[in-house]
C-alpha cells in the first residue's frame, strides 16, 4: 500500500523542483524529503526524477504518478474539508490569512478582542502577500483586497466588506518644507516595482529625484515618515499615522473590495462562522476609514 505521507512529499518535490524547496515548504531536513521519495520510488518500482543541475525533473514514470498524486492530494482534502465542517465546537486551530497591512495596522485589536471572547480557539495568523489556497486547507479564512470581484474562485464562498481606498502621502514636516519653499530633493518611494500611478501625476507637489525603492510595507512607511518623499499607501494606513499627511491635489483610487472568504463545508465550522460574523461586523464599522473619509484636513 503507497504511504500517503511519501505521496506529499512527492509533490513537494515536484513543485518545488528541489529538494530543498520541499523541506523547506514541508518544515523537514533535507535527509527525510530523500527518504520518504525512495521509499515510494522502492514501492512503485520506478525512479521518480532526474535529477539535474538546475534541480529535480519528472521522469515519464513520475509524470504519470503525478496525476495520481494530485486526485489523491484532492480527495484528501475532500475528506479534511468535510470532517472539519462538522465540528461545532468553539475550540481548536483556526487558521487565518490576510495581507500585512491589514493585520499591523488595522486589525490586530480586533483578532486580540475575537481571541479574548474564545479562549479555546487557537489562532494562526498567517499575514502574508502570497494567497494561500484554501482548497488545500492552508488556511480556513481569507481576508482578501480583490480589484475585480470575477477574478475570485468559483469554489470559495464570499463575505463581501467595504471598498478600500488608497492616497499619496509624504511627511507632514517635509510638506510644510517644500510650501517654504525648501529646494531639496523629493523621491518617489517605490514598493513591489510599482512606480508613480497616473492618478497621482496631478498632485501639487512633484518628484524631483530618482527613485526610492523598497520591498518591505514598513520600510516603505518610515521612508515617507523621514522625508524621503511620498508614496502611495491605503487610506486607512496613511490616515492613521500623525507623522504623515495627504498630498494636496491627488484622488483617492478604489484599491479593491475587502473579501471573508472560505471554502466548501469549512464554513459550516462554528469557529470559522463565529469569526467570519465577527470580523464582518468590524470591517463593516471601518468603512469610513477604508474610504478616507477619516479625516477633514491636514
Amino acid at each position: 500500500m503507497i504511504d500517503w505521507d511519501d505521496v506529499r512529499y512527492f509533490l513537494a518535490v515536484a513543485r518545488g523542483g528541489s529538494v530543498r524547496a520541499a523541506a523547506e515548504r514541508l518544515g523537514v531536513n533535507h535527509s527525510t524529503v530523500l527518504r520518504r521519495i525512495a521509499q515510494l520510488e522502492e514501492r512503485l518500482g520506478a525512479q521518480m526524477f532526474e535529477k539535474l543541475p538546475s534541480g529535480y525533473r519528472l521522469t515519464i514514470a513520475g509524470g504519470e504518478v503525478m496525476e495520481f498524486a494530485e486526485q489523491m492530494e484532492a480527495s484528501s482534502h475532500l475528506l479534511e474539508t468535510r470532517i472539519f465542517g462538522r465540528d461545532q465546537s468553539a475550540r481548536g486551530l483556526l487558521r487565518v490569512t490576510l495581507p500585512p497591512f491589514l493585520a499591523t495596522h488595522l486589525l490586530m485589536p480586533d483578532l486580540a478582542d475575537f481571541a479574548r471572547m474564545h479562549p479555546d480557539i487557537e489562532m494562526e495568523i498567517l499575514s502574508s502577500g502570497e494567497v494561500a489556497n484554501l482548497t488545500n486547507r492552508e488556511a480556513d479564512v481569507a481576508i482578501r483586497i480583490v480589484a475585480d470581484r470575477k477574478t475570485l474562485p468559483l469554489n470559495l464562498h464570499g463575505l463581501k466588506g467595504p471598498e478600500l481606498f488608497s492616497g499619496v502621502y509624504m511627511s507632514r514636516d517635509r510638506l510644510a518644507a517644500w510650501r517654504a519653499g525648501a529646494p531639496d530633493t523629493i523621491r518617489w518611494i517605490v514598493i513591489d516595482n510599482h512606480g508613480i500611478p497616473d492618478w497621482a501625476r496631478g498632485a501639487e507637489v512633484h518628484t524631483t529625484g530618482a527613485p526610492f525603492t523598497t520591498p518591505d510595507a514598513e520600510a516603505q512607511i518610515v521612508a515617507a515618515q523621514q522625508g524621503i518623499g511620498m508614496t502611495k499607501l491605503p487610506c486607512f494606513v496613511g490616515d492613521a499615522d500623525p507623522l504623515l499627511v495627504r498630498v494636496p491635489g491627488t484622488d483617492l483610487p478604489v484599491h479593491g473590495t475587502l473579501w471573508l472568504l472560505t471554502q466548501g463545508e469549512t464554513r459550516k465550522t462554528k469557529r470559522v462562522r463565529l469569526f467570519t460574523d465577527f470580523v464582518s461586523r468590524r470591517l463593516s464599522a471601518y468603512a469610513p476609514l477604508l474610504a478616507g473619509l477619516s479625516v477633514s484636513g491636514d
